[in-house]
């Protein structure tokens, strides 16, 4: 692809025009119409890159961005491969009657409402901090917790926030995750070889990220209850057995895969063989649950759960043909130099906020992938960061877990939200009772990152856990004359 600059009649800002009418799009859709359809979304974006197309110079080259840089790129294409694997997985969890079996534990220890909704979020924690996968703890997470606890008076909107919650916080404290990687590696040292090591960031930020948790917890047990039992659920509630719970095999198997290989695309398969087998030996369901085609229709869990997701995949790839004109027209790279020669950056405490704007603002430009976000602005922050002898450790800190605040959620961009109404949207076709769950909503709801949000703005002002690279890139906190 020619590397070139892609150029707008009208001036560099026209590059914007996708993203503005997608915007558009998406306000109509969420807010005044009320219509939360990722097919829709899909073929909006679509009209919105055309129309962009307009104002290209070099018609060719606009679509080669849009296509080799932003559909095609390596990471579109592999959060496309992980939803399509991953939802079969996530269907088989819910065909399998695990949330009932979690409901009749959690009605056994009592933990109904506010409770339930606290223990699903830990739960989501411990699971994403294992594998270091926010988008598999959602496919995870969802069908085991969700029905389980409306069926037991948990406030569906903040339950489906506290699992969401759950996974951004594990994906935030975990080694193996890929933005522990990207937040570190982007970070190097000014007085010696080499870029801020893994373990050093990741003890480093575990204060933020537990006292953000904490909170969020609060929260979660005070606006976690309340809810009403949906109509149909009754049913459910009187007939509620253990037996699903034996499928839990299938997702300890998954985690464990996961934790030792670090590698998704060999733990999602294991665990749709073994969940397989383990239902199919435990008769918690038949051949028939797994695949079947009767009457001209096909049917089970494989088929139910892969059909389900392509509307979520085609929204995925389509924003990321939006996101690859941004990057052709070096859009990003504007909005980081503006950042980087700002006046707020030139003090420390400044300089730590410019790294927290553009965090925030490339997060959101991305679509809420984090990992994306980081490797985008980190060699930014780097930059911003060692003007003012920022240790990398801070530095890592500060790119990794404001990524995970606000631009993570916003429900118009927000993989993380587009994910959690797929998937609850794939559970009410299971359980009747299921309401529907406004994305604006689960924004609003979601504890975590908006704590981590008010923590991290708390240790800029106050300098709380600053530290400043010190001789042969040691940590000291204070700066030497």
């Amino acid at each position: 692809m020619d590397s070139k600059e892609l150029e707008f009649r009208g001036g560099q800002a026209m590059a914007a025009i996708p993203i503005a009418i997608f915007l558009v799009f998406c306000a109509l859709f969420f807010i005044v119409f009320k219509v939360f359809d990722m097919t829709a979304l899909a073929m909006c974006a679509f009209i919105a890159i055309i129309i962009g197309g307009v104002f290209a110079k070099n018609y060719q080259h606009y679509w080669n961005a849009v296509i080799l840089e932003g559909i095609g790129s390596p990471m579109a294409v592999t959060i496309a491969a992980i939803l399509l694997v991953i939802s079969m997985f996530a269907k088989l969890m819910a065909k399998s009657g695990v949330a009932e079996g979690f409901a009749w534990l959690a009605n056994t220890f009592g933990l109904h409402g506010g409770l339930f909704t606290v223990f699903a979020f830990v739960s989501c924690c411990v699971i994403a901090a294992s594998t270091g996968t926010s988008i598999g703890t959602l496919f995870t997470g969802f069908p085991v917790f969700f029905p389980a606890g409306i069926l037991l008076g948990a406030n569906p909107v903040v339950l489906a926030s506290a699992i969401l919650s759950g996974a951004i916080f594990g994906d935030n404290i975990a080694p193996i995750s890929d933005t522990t990687v990207a937040s570190a590696s982007t970070q190097n040292y000014s007085r010696r070889e080499g870029s801020a090591e893994i373990s050093g960031v990741v003890s480093t930020r575990f204060r933020f990220a537990m006292a953000a948790a904490i909170l969020a917890v609060i929260f979660f047990f005070i606006f976690g209850g309340g809810g009403q039992v949906q109509t149909g659920a009754e049913a459910a509630l009187t007939s509620m057995n253990p037996k699903g719970l034996i499928m839990l095999i299938a997702v300890v198997v998954l985690l464990v895969v996961a934790f030792k290989t670090r590698d998704i695309f060999k733990a999602i398969p294991i665990g749709i063989v073994v969940g397989t087998v383990v239902g199919l030996v435990s008769g918690v369901f038949t051949w028939d649950s797994i695949f079947s085609i009767q009457d001209g229709a096909i049917g089970g869990f494989l088929f139910e759960g892969f059909s389900g997701m392509v509307s979520t995949v085609l929204f995925v790839l389509s924003l990321f043909g939006i996101m690859g004109i941004l990057k052709a027209s070096n859009t990003m790279d504007r909005i980081a130099a503006f950042i980087c020669d700002s006046k707020m950056a030139q003090s420390v405490k400044g300089a730590e906020f410019s790294i927290a704007a553009g965090t925030i603002v490339a997060t959101a430009l991305v679509g809420g992938v984090t990992s994306a976000s980081i490797l985008t602005f980190g060699p930014v922050a780097n930059e911003i960061g060692k003007r003012k002898h920022l240790h990398p450790f801070r530095r890592a800190v500060l790119v990794d877990c404001f990524s995970m605040t606000i631009g993570a959620i916003i429900p118009f961009l927000s993989a993380f939200i587009f994910i959690s109404s797929s998937v609850i949207n794939s559970l009410r076709s299971e359980y009747q009772f299921i309401p529907t769950i406004s994305p604006v909503d689960i924004a609003l709801t979601s504890f975590y990152p908006l704590c981590l949000f008010v923590v991290l703005i708390y240790a800029v002002i106050t300098g709380w856990g600053r530290k400043f690279e010190g001789p042969n890139g040691g940590e000291v906190k204070t700066l030497e004359n």
